[in-house]
């Protein structure tokens, strides 16, 4: 077989980090207003992916990423969920990490942000079994400011559980929803907003990062300059008179405000408002999120508005 070297030595993979920890605030602040693409989706084995090594059958990768949840297997091993920066949604084993004496089995909890290798068989990550995961160093551990505060890790866990919702297929790569959670999890750890206006900003901008971007001004459905009084989910957003169809409520306009502000990154219109306008507005995003996957997020019922 063809024999890849690892191009990254400690320096590049140090300076890698820092860009994507810039990237991932520039991406939680900066606007995703309507008609965001979503992300170009490369293969693992493209020039931008996570460094390969193969050796006969055997393939080591190697890639940032953060652990979304994990799973029990067997007596000590789990299985980890991870978003990963070059290969998106992955599952690996991990051999005896609930034994007392494991060395890396703590940093592979949800919230964490490690550098892993996996080993594989063959020449591709995702394949016919899972890989396992032989190593890990963390980044970032954003569990700890997260899990000691009952509305952080409400909101952190609604965050984890929509970035794996919208990465359903594994080993595709989905650069700006990793970008966005890690900037999105570092946020909400630092308590620099109310938990619950970092999450609805999540949502927004995943929705948008998608390809689902909701309008808050003009018509969704004939462009109508706004403002305008309807909204829709079905539509897409707020609606003008004409266009408004059946099941349509009409929010107060400081909602549709707060909500416009926290999807194009206005933090301080976003932390001025109400409280009852952020528990409207909420609402507004977690049922025009549920219509777009087709189904509700569990933790969601547990968050605190």
């Amino acid at each position: 077989m063809k024999r890849i070297k690892e191009t990254g030595s400690a320096t590049t993979a140090a300076a890698r980090r820092l860009a994507d920890a810039r990237r991932g605030d520039a991406a939680y602040q900066a606007p995703a207003g309507r008609g965001a693409r979503p992300e170009h989706r490369s293969r693992p084995g493209d020039s931008g992916s996570a460094a390969m090594r193969e050796n006969g059958a055997m393939s080591l990768f190697r890639d940032d990423g953060i652990v979304l949840r994990t799973q029990k297997l067997g007596e000590a091993d789990r299985i980890i969920t991870l978003l990963t920066r070059g290969h998106g949604r992955v599952r690996a084993v991990a051999r005896g990490v609930r034994r007392t004496k494991s060395k890396f089995g703590a940093r592979l909890e949800p919230f964490s942000h490690v550098d892993v290798q996996f080993y594989a068989r063959g020449s591709e990550l995702i394949g016919r079994g899972l890989p396992l995961c032989t190593q890990s160093e963390t980044i970032a551990a954003y569990g700890s400011g997260i899990v000691t505060d009952y509305g952080r890790y409400t909101a952190g866990t609604a965050m984890l559980e929509t970035a794996e919702r919208f990465t359903a297929h594994e080993g595709e790569p989905a650069v700006q929803q990793y970008l966005l959670l890690v900037g999105g999890l570092r946020t909400l750890s630092r308590g620099e907003h109310e938990p619950h206006l970092v999450l609805d900003a999540f949502l927004l901008r995943s929705l948008a990062v998608n390809g689902y971007a909701p309008s808050f001004d003009s018509c969704a459905r004939c462009g109508l300059p706004g403002p305008n009084r309807f909204f829709s989910v079905a539509s897409g957003g707020v609606t003008c008179g004409d266009c408004r169809v059946p099941g349509s409520v009409v929010p107060s306009s400081e909602a549709i405000g707060l909500l416009s502000a926290l999807l194009t990154g206005d933090w301080e219109t976003a932390d001025a408002c109400e409280a009852r306008h952020a528990r409207e507005g909420s609402g507004l995003v977690t049922a025009y999120l549920h219509w777009h996957l087709e189904r509700g997020l569990r933790s969601l019922r547990y968050v605190e508005k």
